[in-house]
């Protein structure tokens, strides 16, 4: 008899899987793939470059104490994440900032003079509730052409008039020279990858793994106390009021007997191919390689869901699984997909945290410190 059955090897069934087994709590952590480590799971390909199956992966938090918690399982090597975007047969910074505009334009702008130049472009809009309003409000319509609208409509198949505003949030104009994709405080990536930070914090006898498995087997076959759901809360429900939207990914990579492919880590393209962006492994992952392994991202409709799609029909959509979730306290749904919102990786693990703090009903600094 298992106390908790968590399906999901991800980051949030497996910090949950982590905690409550070192609380004392028995745990089976199944997933319908054949490895842990959800979408951040990451390999040598076959010319020994790490790579991340799914897509780049690049870890950044505010907070102290989840950067704490994962350090119990990797070391860290610093990085800080770095965009050039490819607009006018130019590669320039992104998020746009101080050097952005004046290699665009040929300019020498200070960052007093850009932060007038956006405000000459920009136009008064009220309360944006689309993600082109978000972006015209603030630095106008030709840069919102050049850079946000058309990496948009590719990466959401949706023009960013019909997408919430909090989408172009994520990604503000600078007045500035900071050339960093993130300014949170903890900037880093696991030295020997994901994969066996996962493998050390899923280490506990206590945790049973099922891997390559049918939950719904299990459900039926497995004797356990408890359920913590991760995957997508419309399947869970058999889709009654029929599926959330989601976004996937389609990868396509190359590899090349080259130190460096391309002259930073990321590379969108924003008005040019069916790809939204051109990621090279090595920036990321340190390593020193005389071949180079780069991914092709084709976002598209069909595949594993990836992006909850942020529009208001859809959050009301997602608020009517919400009332059957909350109407059966059996259950507990944790993660991006089993609560439909757009997380990154740190605020997956603070969630799992906080809901493992309040099943083990210990407080913050007891559940990061339990051996």
């Amino acid at each position: 008899m298992f106390d908790y059955l968590i399906v999901g090897a991800g980051f949030a069934g497996s910090v949950l899987a982590e905690r409550l087994s070192g609380a004392g709590k028995s745990v089976l952590l199944c997933d319908k793939r054949p490895h842990v480590g959800g979408n951040a799971f990451d390999f040598e390909d076959e010319a020994g470059i790490l790579i991340h199956k799914y897509g780049p992966h690049i870890f950044h938090t505010k907070s102290q104490r989840i950067f704490g918690y994962l350090s119990r399982f990797t070391d860290w090597r610093p990085y800080e994440h770095r965009v050039l975007a490819h607009v006018d047969g130019k590669l320039l910074p992104f998020p746009i900032n101080v050097d952005t505009v004046n290699q665009l334009y040929g300019l020498s702008l200070t960052p007093e003079e850009v932060a007038e130049f956006f405000a000459k472009r920009a136009e008064p809009l009220g309360q944006c509730r689309t993600s082109e309003q978000a972006v015209v409000s603030k630095i106008g319509r030709e840069l919102y052409e050049k850079f946000f609208r058309y990496y948009t409509r590719k990466q959401w198949g949706l023009d960013p008039s019909e997408l919430d505003a909090s989408v172009a949030a994520r990604v503000p104009a600078r007045c500035d020279h900071d050339d960093r994709y993130f300014t949170d405080e903890y900037q880093f990536m696991p030295v020997r990858g994901y994969t066996e930070l996962f493998r050390k914090m899923l280490s506990s006898p206590r945790i049973s793994l099922a891997l390559d498995a049918d939950y719904h087997e299990l459900q039926r076959t497995a004797r356990f106390r408890h359920l913590i759901y991760t995957g997508p809360i419309d399947a869970f429900f058999d889709y009654r009021y029929g599926p959330l939207p989601y976004r996937s990914l389609r990868f396509k990579f190359e590899t090349h007997p080259v130190e460096r492919f391309q002259p930073a880590a990321v590379i969108n393209y924003p008005n040019e191919h069916e790809y939204t962006r051109v990621t090279e492994f090595k920036y990321l992952t340190g390593q020193k390689h005389p071949f180079t392994t780069v991914v092709y991202e084709y976002p598209c409709d069909q595949g594993d869901p990836y992006y909850p799609v942020p529009r208001p029909e859809n959050a009301v959509l997602y608020r009517k699984y919400q009332a059957l979730a909350d109407a059966d306290p059996s259950v507990k749904f944790v993660g991006r997909l089993a609560t439909y919102r757009y997380y990154n990786m740190d605020q997956v693990v603070g969630q799992a945290l906080a809901l493992a703090d309040a099943l083990c009903d210990q407080g913050p600094d007891s559940a990061v410190n339990a051996a």
